[in-house]
Formats: C-alpha cells, structure tokens, sequence
C-alpha cells in the first residue's frame, strides 16, 4: 500500500467512510422482514479502560431509516458506545450488529464495515495540504479504486448537499470551522454509507456555525439516512431523533421521544436537564 492509500484510510477510519445515496435514486423494495430488521444493535455491551469500566450492559436497536440521539453527562458512556459501533473501540463482552456486520467479530472485515458506517468527529480531520475536493475525493479512489471522473462527480455531489459547492477547490485554512466541519461531513458522504455516527461535531463552534452544521444533519434526516448522534444540542435533538437515549454511569437510563425531554421519568435525567452539559 502506498502513502496516498495509507493516507486515505487513516482518513477514513478516523473521520468518514460513509455516504447517502444520490438524491435521484429511489431505495430499493425490502421485504417486510428485512424493513423491520435493525440496522444497528447493541446488545449487553461491556467496555473498560483498565479499571474504569465505561460500559455497563448496554443495549439498543435502530431501525433504518431512524435518527437517535445520545445524550448525557461527560463520562457517562455515550461517545465510547458510539465509536464501539465502528469498532474504533473493541468492547470486553457483549454483541454489536452494524448493516449485517457483527462487529464484535475479531475478523471482522474493517474495510468493508466503514464502507458502511461514515463516522465525523468534533475535529475536522482535514488533510491541510489538500484541496476540499481532493480531500474528498482520496478514499472513493484509494479504498474503493473510484475513476478520478467518478470521485469528483461525487465530491461536487456532496458538497451540494452540504451547502459548499463553490469551495471545492479552497483549502480547509480558506474555511470557516462550519465549513470545514461539513466538508468533513461531505468526505463521510462521498463513501456512500448506510449509517451515519456523529459524535459531538458541533461542541467546538460557536451559536451561528453550529447553525450551519444542524441544518445539514437535519436535511440528511429528512432524507431519509439512518444516524446516531451523540449530542449537547437538547433542543435540535428533541426536533430531529426519532428516539432519545439518556445515558447515565455507563448505562442506558431512560429511552423515549423527544417529548420525554419535557417530562423525564427519572431524577437523574430530570438532574441533568436542570443543570445542563
């Protein structure tokens, strides 16, 4: 493998192998079997850092096509479940089924698994020397050995989608962090992944680019695109998720729509509401 390839799947694996079919095509018929099936599940999931022990027995499912927020306080587990769910973690017990792939699985196929799963983080992970469309355009090509025409129609694509059609050939410093975090989004979306995670991605800006980014989740949301969001944003996560989950100590605490925000069933969640992040 040489240093473009390494590169691109460095690129990849911490940043956004993922992305949402062309808006022109229509999803393909399931049965009703296979509608039903979750596209992701945890199911008594165990995690520890030496002795801390960050998961508890954790355990849910997301149907396709549905949006959870996980929400909770700093150490409470939610970004660790999160990266469990692309095996940038590898959980001590417990199962994890991600798009037919058993991630707990020790041979389980990476490469194939963040095909499937884009991931974006708080950091942007942009490669500085690159332009916005080659940044994009380096996995399709290295990881999925894409023709240079068909990475960059899909790079102006998903800059589209993401409000950036004029910045494909600025350089991430020419970039705003709002921007520059929806190129990241946009790099995710370029690998064309059935499950979106996003794990904080607007904890670093400020009010008006944390706008920006929300707005392009929530459009990806109405498109249809299954993704788990761990988040500090109450209000957009009451709006968007169609599920909630609390986490708490490791655990899943309580689970409900966003109304369940208005009227908590537990002292702990009620707690944490009160007195914010």
């Amino acid at each position: 493998m040489n240093l473009a390839q390494d590169a691109a799947m460095q690129a990849s694996a911490q940043a956004a192998l993922s992305a949402q079919p062309p808006l022109q095509q229509q999803p393909q018929p399931q049965s009703q079997s296979q509608s039903q099936k979750p596209v992701v599940e945890l199911k008594d999931v165990h995690k520890s850092f030496g002795s801390n022990q960050v998961l508890k027995g954790v355990s849910f499912a997301i149907p396709r096509g549905q949006v959870v927020a996980i929400i909770g306080k700093s150490g409470s587990g939610k970004s660790t479940a999160l990266r469990c769910i692309d095996r940038l973690e590898i959980i001590d017990s417990g199962t994890i089924h991600v798009c037919g792939h058993a991630v707990h699985d020790p041979a389980i196929d990476l490469r194939q698994l963040r095909q499937d799963v884009g991931i974006v983080f708080q950091s942007y992970n942009l490669f500085p020397h690159l332009t916005v469309e080659q940044n994009i355009t380096l996995a399709p090509k290295a990881v999925k050995n894409m023709p240079t025409a068909k990475a960059r129609e899909i790079a102006a694509r998903t800059l589209q989608q993401v409000g950036l059609a004029d910045k494909a050939q600025a350089y991430p410093e020419q970039l705003s962090g709002g921007q520059q975090q929806r190129v990241a989004i946009a790099r995710s979306l370029a690998m064309e992944p059935q499950v979106m995670l996003f794990d904080e991605v607007t904890s670093a800006l400020d009010p008006q680019l944390t706008g920006e980014v929300l707005r392009v989740i929530e459009a990806l949301a109405q498109g249809g695109m299954t993704m788990v969001l761990v988040t500090h944003e109450m209000e957009f996560a009451a709006r968007v998720a169609d599920t909630i989950i609390y986490m708490h100590e490791g655990k899943v605490w309580e689970t409900g729509p966003g109304a369940m925000l208005k009227n908590p069933q537990t002292a702990e969640l009620r707690d944490f509401l009160s007195h914010g992040l």
